[in-house]
């Protein structure tokens, strides 16, 4: 069980976010930020992800909650519950930290982290992306990456309903 304890020690509350925080700063860490629902965890997730966290020194994935990824993706959304999302980024050895947010854009958390460098997928212009003012305003930048061709969350729920 000591893993697991290991695991659960990177899904984070809001204080204890802050907390690690002033932690990362006094070391001089520098700080990536991303977000999004990651329902049904794939290569272009990892991909992704690994990409994201090569920008910094730690990286903190915002998560969305199951009432805001089904506001968002609708209602047969997640397909897995955030308890189990949560887990299963949490033990990707190059992600730092996780954290729920409700909300539909994790505008609050930008704010919370203020992190160095905030990331989004390549689909999304700069402009586009929630918090980039916010982040560049402090003096980080945003980053968009490509994504892995072929790989969706879509494309799996896809796959698995042609198979019924």
């Amino acid at each position: 069980m000591a893993k697991l304890n290991n695991i659960s020690e990177k899904i984070f509350n809001q204080e204890q976010l802050k907390a690690r925080l002033n932690v990362w700063r006094l070391l001089e860490k520098k700080i990536v930020f991303t977000n999004g629902c990651f329902d049904l965890i794939h290569l272009g997730h990892i991909d992704y992800l690994a990409k994201a966290a090569d920008l910094g020194d730690k990286l903190i994935v915002g998560l969305n909650s199951d009432k805001s990824t089904s506001d968002i993706k609708g209602p047969n959304r997640p397909i897995t519950d955030e308890r189990s999302r949560a887990y299963i980024l949490a033990s990707m050895s190059f992600i730092d930290a996780v954290i729920l947010f409700d909300e539909e854009t994790p505008i609050n958390l930008i704010r919370l982290v203020n992190p160095d460098v905030l990331v989004k997928g390549a689909d999304y212009t700069i402009d586009q992306i929630v918090g980039s003012d916010i982040v560049i305003q402090n003096g980080g930048n945003v980053q968009t990456l490509e994504y892995l061709p072929g790989y969706s969350t879509t494309l799996i729920e896809k796959k698995i309903k042609s198979l019924q």
